[in-house]
């Protein structure tokens, strides 16, 4: 619409221009010369209603460029927006799926945690709760360390905590040595008769009845003392406890 309002106010613009002079010679101008006249405003009214139409046109084109630029950028602008969601959603993801792995790692450490694997104790392969070694070796520690009362409190609870885990024998064994190492001959026996008692099958056993006669020894109980090592020989003779139980009877005599 825009295009024909403008052609036609050019066209009549030309028309006037031309139809003035040619009303002012009218009078001289005959039947074909007029006839050229208006196939030449005619021609002139068509080009330039041409050049107008190619102006609006171009003027046209150019809006339409700019209007695409312009749409262009927008769309590029919406796509930035769009990929930084994305980087936004996929870190969200990375790190979802980093918490899931810490998670399970971390579960699969506590499960293990709680999880009774194989120990060798004595010669022999057990099944030992992590709990139960832990335990166990935080006492002994402090008997290597010297502290013996410290261990022989320790040694007592985990027997009273753990009286079925295969580190007990031990326990009860490196108790009565606790009690020993302090001087506390009756509850080293106590201790040591303890471990024969209850873990007769134990390879401790036989070296606990050696400390028995060893704890008599010092009390100044020789006759308990050689029991105990008579005991021992007849019990466990192939043991090297039962050895030595026969070297000090013989040295009884």
């Amino acid at each position: 619409m825009i295009k024909l309002s403008q052609c036609r106010l050019a066209a009549v613009v030309l028309a006037l221009t031309a139809w003035l002079p040619l009303q002012a010679h009218a009078g001289l101008l005959d039947d074909d010369e007029a006839r050229r006249a208006i196939l030449d405003l005619r021609a002139k009214v068509d080009a330039l209603t041409h050049d107008v139409n190619a102006r609006l046109d171009n003027k046209a084109d150019k809006a339409i460029s700019v209007d695409m630029v312009n749409q262009h950028e927008q769309t590029m602008q919406e796509i930035a927006r769009l990929r930084g969601q994305i980087e936004v959603l996929a870190n969200e993801v990375a790190n979802a799926q980093k918490n899931q792995k810490d998670l399970y790692a971390d579960l699969d450490t506590r499960l293990k945690k709680l999880e009774p694997h194989q120990e060798t104790i004595d010669g022999q392969t057990a099944e030992v709760m992590p709990s139960e070694k832990k335990t166990y070796d935080a006492a002994m520690d402090q008997f290597k360390s010297g502290d013996y009362k410290a261990a022989a409190d320790a040694l007592q609870e985990f027997v009273r905590r753990f009286p079925d885990s295969a580190y007990a024998a031990n326990a009860q064994y490196w108790l009565g040595n606790a009690y020993y190492a302090q001087r506390d001959y009756k509850n080293a026996i106590a201790a040591q008769e303890a471990v024969v008692d209850n873990y007769g099958t134990s390879a401790k056993a036989p070296d606990a009845m050696l400390n028995i006669a060893s704890s008599y020894t010092e009390l100044k109980d020789k006759k308990n003392a050689k029991k105990a090592l008579q005991k021992l020989v007849s019990k466990f003779p192939d043991s090297s406890a039962a050895q030595a139980a026969k070297d000090r009877l013989a040295a009884m005599r």
